[in-house]
């Protein structure tokens, strides 16, 4: 590890286990999650209730449920500005799974939710792996009333560090005036699962979306803009699993800056970003633009009883709106089981830097 160790707030590096040492910098706050520059990564997170809060580093590949221990580095990441904790690392690129740890109080009955035993999705994470198994540990709390001890990552997500180059070539905003719009809304699995002229193994996909098939149907009907229903990153609650179903329409969001992996034709979560890259290019050229419907009143994560994902585990005090006299529990405006807290400025920050993300990153023009 090379740290200057006068360097305000350095990064420290732990391991557990280690499959070699890491050279870690201290890196910057901002912008916020992994941003991948050429040669190395910045990582930054907010907590403001957080007193530490590690990295945590995968081998590649999706996590397994049956891993009791998976490969894991941890780095100590430095508080900055703004309770922004961050650190770079050189040589770290595209493809690298990772997830953060929140050593912090534990009070649920004053909103305070940490647990460094839960690894936590990057909110602002640019993809984001399959692989949650639901179980006892993925929960917070040990059943009666304090914090779970058990390891919850060989049971959840992993973030993923994306190549953020893409050709776009001559692509542009198409700008269709909005007395000329025709609106197809469609959802991404629905419209291309049966399709005949599809081929099978793009069926339900992002790049099925894009096929000559979808896109002469689309143009017969006169259709100038196909509106589709969530791509966030989403989870299938375990209560749908358990009866042998799945959350068809993705309202349930656990990734505001991530495509949902399940969509994407080629297996794994960078193969989705450039996959919608190229859906959304291909439909340009062919005159017709792209809406996305965005789920940002609530997330995945539910209410009380629900799991530590993500936000929860970060700053439950910050993401979401709590019951008044008793912050144990989440008001639930939504029907979800929580509401996010969007006057909390971190929280308002979340949604409009998302919005900012997906405008000029997949529609460039």
């Amino acid at each position: 590890m090379t740290v200057d160790p006068t360097a305000r707030g350095a990064a420290t590096l732990t391991q557990r286990p280690s499959s070699g040492r890491r050279s870690v910098w201290p890196g910057r706050p901002y912008p916020l999650g992994a941003q991948f520059d050429g040669y190395g990564t910045n990582f930054a997170v907010y907590s403001g209730v957080g007193e530490r809060v590690e990295l945590c580093l995968f081998e590649p590949g999706e996590p397994r449920s049956d891993e009791a221990s998976p490969r894991e580095t941890r780095i100590e990441l430095a508080r900055g500005i703004g309770q922004i904790w961050h650190a770079y690392l050189p040589l770290v690129g595209p493809g690298t799974r990772y997830g953060f740890r929140v050593h912090g109080p534990w009070d649920p009955a004053r909103g305070l939710r940490c647990n460094a035993n839960k690894l936590l999705v990057d909110p602002y994470a640019r993809a984001i792996s399959e692989g949650l198994h639901w179980g006892p540990a993925l929960r917070g709390d040990d059943g009666n009333g304090g914090p779970s001890t058990e390891d919850s990552a060989p049971h959840t997500f992993r973030s993923v560090v994306v190549q953020p180059h893409f050709d776009w070539g001559n692509d542009r905003r198409l700008e269709i005036p909005w007395n000329e719009t025709v609106i197809y809304e469609a959802h991404v699995k629905g419209l291309t699962m049966r399709h005949p002229d599809v081929p099978e193994h793009l069926r339900g996909t992002y790049a099925g979306l894009a096929h000559p098939a979808v896109i002469k149907h689309l143009k017969r009907l006169g259709v100038t803009a196909v509106e589709l229903l969530p791509i966030h990153a989403f989870i299938h609650d375990g209560f749908l699993l358990d009866k042998g179903l799945q959350n068809y329409w993705g309202y349930h969001s656990i990734g505001y800056f991530a495509p949902h992996p399940g969509y994407a034709s080629v297996h794994g979560a960078s193969g989705a970003v450039a996959e919608v890259k190229h859906m959304i290019r291909t439909l340009h050229q062919h005159g017709i633009e792209v809406i996305l419907d965005v789920v940002y009143n609530h997330t995945g994560e539910g209410n009380h009883e629900g799991p530590t994902l993500s936000l929860r585990g970060l700053d439950n005090l910050t993401y979401y709106r709590l019951v008044g006299d008793d912050l144990t529990y989440y008001m639930d405006y939504t029907g979800t089981g929580n509401t996010l807290q969007m006057r909390s400025p971190h929280t308002l920050q979340l949604v409009m830097d998302s919005l900012r993300y997906w405008i000029p990153d997949y529609w460039r023009g």
